[in-house]
């Protein structure tokens, strides 16, 4: 069974950095896209970056020129470094992977979350 485990998530100030982290483990055979998606308070969960296999990458465009999705194979794991985080950012951050569990079986996992609180 996969996991993704997150990490790095927390409390900053307006202004400030925070980089996240998501590591995906057991029964793995391949990973395409990984992606980071967030739901704040009320709404509905969106998509914040996604990056492909091949290493290109989309952003939602309130958060493009701030943040930056990467990734390392070898690793298994994502990361989404955030720069000058607004109040708006504050949200729970959700890690998704597009997993080749063997070489036909395919499905969609999701991490458990961390929270960010940007504070004004």
């Amino acid at each position: 069974q996969v996991q993704l485990v997150e990490s790095g998530g927390g409390l900053v100030q307006a202004g400030g950095s925070l980089r996240l982290s998501c590591a995906a483990s057991g029964g793995i055979f391949r990973i395409n896209a990984m992606a980071w998606y967030r739901q704040a308070p009320g709404k509905q969960r969106e998509l914040v970056a996604i990056i492909t296999g091949a290493g290109s990458t989309n952003y939602a465009d309130s958060v493009r020129g701030r943040f930056t999705i990467s990734r390392d194979n070898a690793k298994n794991t994502v990361y989404l470094q955030m720069n000058s985080l607004k109040s708006e950012d504050t949200a729970v951050y959700y890690c998704n992977a597009d997993v080749w569990n063997t070489a036909t079986m395919r499905n969609w996992y999701w991490g458990q979350g961390t929270q960010v609180t940007v504070s004004s």
